[in-house]
């Protein structure tokens, strides 16, 4: 029996704002109350990327009109939740008005605009610190 990985998928959003750049993190209403970025699982049908977009707009409020989508700058992180495989892939996105906070679903509580040192210590896994690092440096350079 082959064993089937979750999937899900999502954006790491950052903004600019007084020249600095902050990343979106959501905390979560349920289980370890973990911050991530909007995510969320792929259903059915479904392929990542539209997975991405409905769950930030559920989950921040934010549509494809709102972001700068980066379709080239992906991460994917492979992990596991209670002891199952999971696959989450997460896209680059600016949202264009920095001034702009999410609009929060009832699966979160909380969200905060940090810059990274103060996102990856929030989060505290290793494997968001990498993706967060990774994308911070490819932001330099788009």
């Amino acid at each position: 029996m082959i064993k089937m990985r979750k999937r899900a998928a999502g954006f790491l959003i950052f903004r600019r704002l007084n020249s600095q750049i902050e990343y979106l993190l959501l905390k979560a209403s349920y289980g370890n109350y973990h911050w991530t970025p909007p995510k969320g699982h792929v259903d059915p049908g479904e392929d990542d990327f539209t997975t991405a977009l409905r769950e930030t707009r559920e989950e921040a409020g934010y549509s494809a009109d709102d972001l700068k989508i980066y379709k080239d700058e992906q991460k994917i992180l492979n992990y596991k939740v209670k002891g199952k495989n999971k696959t989450v892939v997460y896209w680059l996105a600016e949202l264009k008005d920095g001034h702009n906070n999410p609009t929060l679903s009832d699966e979160h509580t909380e969200f905060r605009w940090l810059p990274k040192d103060e996102a990856i210590s929030l989060s505290g896994y290793a494997d968001f610190a990498q993706m967060v690092q990774y994308f911070h440096d490819r932001i330099g350079k788009l």
